[in-house]
């Protein structure tokens, strides 16, 4: 009897001498096992993503010609629109470059574009992280911005050989800077613990106690330039209400992000084109 005692317990001896062993294991060789693992499962990931890419592909295939002419003429109509788009973005940017010029003022930051396939999503209750196809063979660097068409997506935090890793502008870990669109002071945006697969939110806070909000007329959360990586006039989210903080000098809301964000396939890496004036882990 009193081996059969013994044994009962000798899972749980053994996991407390592994918790016991691994907690006086030097944090260097705890990293070290950590890529490690990481990038023995990346390979995994990436072929699964290259599958569903062949798949999509073929079932694409095989639609009907009727279905592939009409694709075609909305993709020129689509093709028109961001022609002439590109043509007005193009004139203002010769005139902005020529005041910039007439008024001897800086340079702006310029980015490069690094366009990435989502390839695995980490959701938890504290943390909203995806990881997309790209790393260290294109120059991901760490802390770089992550946006999308709908705005700003979050912020890569850790970066490996072929993978990245993004943290979610939903996340409780991912705090930055911010300003209401019609007003350039700025504010404080955090992600929130998300509830199921609702609609994602985050929160705002230190907004200026005159600046009112409603579901008729939401006020535009935007990126500004204290935002770091961020260049300014991105869109963050909408808020709908707004209410006296903590403080009781200023107010703090809800801010409703973009639906999209749930179901993210690409999504774009801006890599600056001067990494030192963003202060950025360039690998």
């Amino acid at each position: 009897m009193a081996q059969l005692r013994l044994d009962k317990y000798k899972p749980l001896v053994a996991l407390c001498v592994f918790l016991l062993g691994w907690w006086v294991v030097p944090t260097s060789i705890k990293s070290l096992l950590k890529v490690s693992f990481t990038e023995f499962q990346a390979p995994a990931w990436i072929a699964t993503s290259y599958l569903d890419d062949l798949e999509g592909f073929w079932a694409r295939r095989s639609h009907s010609k009727l279905e592939l002419i009409e694709a075609g003429r909305e993709l020129a109509r689509e093709k028109a629109y961001y022609q002439h788009y590109g043509q007005r973005n193009e004139t203002l940017e010769n005139e902005v470059q020529r005041l910039e010029a007439i008024l001897n003022l800086p340079s702006r930051r310029d980015f490069r574009y690094e366009v990435a396939r989502v390839i695995r999503r980490d959701i938890g209750a504290w943390w909203q992280q995806i990881i997309i196809r790209k790393g260290k063979d294109f120059n991901i660097p760490t802390g770089a911005a992550v946006i999308f068409a709908g705005g700003v997506v979050g912020r890569v935090i850790e970066v490996n050989a072929f993978t990245s890793k993004v943290e979610l502008v939903t996340s409780p870990n991912f705090r930055m800077a911010a300003s209401f669109n019609s007003d350039d002071r700025p504010v404080v945006y955090q992600g929130v613990i998300q509830t199921g697969f609702g609609t994602p939110k985050g929160s705002v806070r230190d907004a200026p106690q005159d600046l009112i909000a409603s579901s008729q007329a939401p006020l535009e959360l935007v990126s500004t330039r204290l935002g770091g990586t961020f260049p300014p006039g991105l869109l963050i989210g909408r808020v709908t209400w707004l209410e006296p903080g903590t403080s009781g000098i200023f107010q703090a809301g809800e801010v409703i992000l973009d639906e999209r964000l749930l179901s993210l396939q690409e999504v774009a890496v801006l890599i600056p084109l001067n990494p030192l004036d963003l202060d950025l882990d360039v690998p």
